[in-house]
């Protein structure tokens, strides 16, 4: 990997891991790349191109069929390196192994998945969080910069990694995943500790929403 390469390669969370299930697939925006990630029937997760090389269609509207992934469009079924593995049009055909969806490096960990950005990465080994459970996803239209500024007013700090932060509401310590979607939006993926208590989960989906409806009305104002 090159110096340019190490600067421009980053992890990014682009959702919490309970909420991509065993057998789904489900299409994410991390920093303007379109990304499918899904989770095949041993539970490995894994982060793609969202786009079938046939057509162009985007591989998040297919569906899961044990360890392989199949376009919505003509059928093309993927494995789990990417390589196309059937066509349906043509069952006689030996696929051509050239025939791949591009693939992002993909980590679990601190309750959310993870990609290594940009397409093409040398993946690497990604650090070791403390077990977490997600509670929310939440989409802001407003800057990572300026959703970053309100945190820090409430006390958050840097986390072990790039794209994490941690907060302390009431005596519970989040960690947040920060997920950048455009230059003008963004996500946050809002875990705590799994021994958190149901009452407190309920209380941080209000203060999340809340959070995303006083960034919006600063960004309008700015």
């Amino acid at each position: 990997m090159t110096r340019t390469e190490e600067v421009l390669s980053q992890w990014v969370p682009i959702a919490l891991s309970n909420m991509i299930e065993t057998g789904t697939s489900a299409g994410v925006v991390a920093d303007g790349a379109e990304i499918v990630v899904w989770r095949d029937s041993s539970g490995v997760a894994h982060a793609w191109e969202d786009r079938c090389p046939h057509r162009g269609m985007k591989m998040s509207f297919g569906f899961v069929r044990g360890d392989h992934i199949t376009c919505l469009y003509h059928g093309w079924e993927y494995d789990q390196s990417g390589t196309c593995q059937y066509i349906p049009a043509h069952p006689e055909v030996e696929v051509p192994k050239s025939i791949c969806v591009a693939r992002y490096g993909v980590a679990e960990a601190g309750g959310m998945i993870w990609a290594q950005l940009p397409l093409g990465s040398n993946e690497g080994t990604f650090a070791d969080l403390p077990a977490m459970d997600g509670v929310k996803s939440v989409y802001i239209d407003a800057s990572v910069a300026t959703v970053l500024g309100a945190l820090r007013k409430l006390g958050c700090v840097d986390g072990a990694v790039a794209n994490i932060v941690v907060l302390d509401l009431d005596g519970t310590a989040m960690a947040i995943g920060i997920q950048p979607i455009s230059n003008v939006q963004c996500a946050l993926h809002i875990t705590v500790p799994e021994s958190c208590a149901g009452d407190v989960r309920e209380s941080i989906l209000d203060w999340s929403e809340e959070l995303r409806r006083s960034v919006e009305r600063l960004e309008v104002v700015a």
